[in-house]
């Protein structure tokens, strides 16, 4: 698939599994990815949205399909990887974007809320990893992109869960990058700062009074007053997607309005 202005896509011909596609980070970077050439693997524990962003991708001219999984299941999560190297010949880039929210300080997440954040939000990039890399390591090379957050870098309230998992996810990227950059494997780590999916929307219901009152704090802790969509975290996996980053490796790379700088 050629690009608007005639140009070849910058994941032309490229296979790319992207987890939490249905919804989005997920969807909005599905959408990027098939507009570039990319032959995209759309992966959600949700069936209809999964199948809705196929919908959208096949309407612009674009290449997907949709598969159902919950990454943090062993037997799904193996068969997510199997399933796609056997259909579509190989697995160019592996985009862990699946996650959860979890809020609350630390003496009032229950256990269970503990287990759910970690289970999906570090386990699930793990166990898909885990069945990647070795078709990645087969084919001699390839791109992983994890998601963490800004947070994993800076304090924020009410997000002990959450904070957690994605440190995690960040230390585990490093991790990876040493283990497989023999093997041509890059692994590079996203952390957005407050993006306005239905994921915020739920944090904002859940963590401030009014909607209005959590958009006004996002914007005092960012250097921005602008509130960051989907679109930017998509533009910057497609830059670790693609071979442009080839010299990019267990990198963190933050979409986050300036929210380290702070105001």
């Amino acid at each position: 698939m050629s690009t608007g202005d005639g140009r070849p896509g910058r994941l032309e011909g490229k296979v790319c599994i992207i987890t939490g596609a249905g919804s989005g980070i997920g969807q909005a970077t599905a959408l990027l990815f098939a507009r570039e050439g990319a032959r995209v693997v759309v992966a959600d524990i949700d069936e209809g949205g999964a199948e809705e962003t196929v919908r959208q991708v096949v309407a612009g001219g674009g290449d997907a399909v949709a598969r159902v999984v919950d990454v943090a299941d062993p037997p799904q999560a193996r068969r997510l990887a199997d399933d796609t190297a056997a259909d579509l010949g190989r697995i160019d880039v592996l985009f862990n974007n699946a996650g959860i929210s979890g809020v609350g300080t630390l003496h009032e997440t229950t256990v269970e809320l503990w287990e759910r954040v970690l289970r999906v939000n570090v386990t699930g990039v793990f166990l898909v990893s885990r069945h990647v890399v070795p078709h990645m390591i087969e084919q001699g090379g390839g791109s992983i992109i994890n998601m963490s957050s800004a947070i994993a870098e800076i304090g924020l309230a009410n997000r002990a869960s959450y904070a957690a998992s994605k440190g995690a996810v960040l230390a585990l990227t490093r991790s990876m990058q040493v283990d497989y950059a023999p093997h041509g494997i890059r692994v590079n780590a996203l952390l957005p700062g407050t993006i306005h999916t239905a994921f915020v929307e739920k944090y904002l219901r859940e963590s401030y009074p009014s909607r209005e009152e959590g958009l006004a704090v996002i914007r005092k802790r960012q250097l921005t007053d602008e509130i960051g969509r989907p679109e930017d975290v998509a533009s910057a996996a497609l830059f670790l997607a693609s071979d442009e980053s080839r010299f990019v490796l267990g990198s963190a790379l933050f979409v986050d309005g300036g929210m380290r700088g702070g105001k």
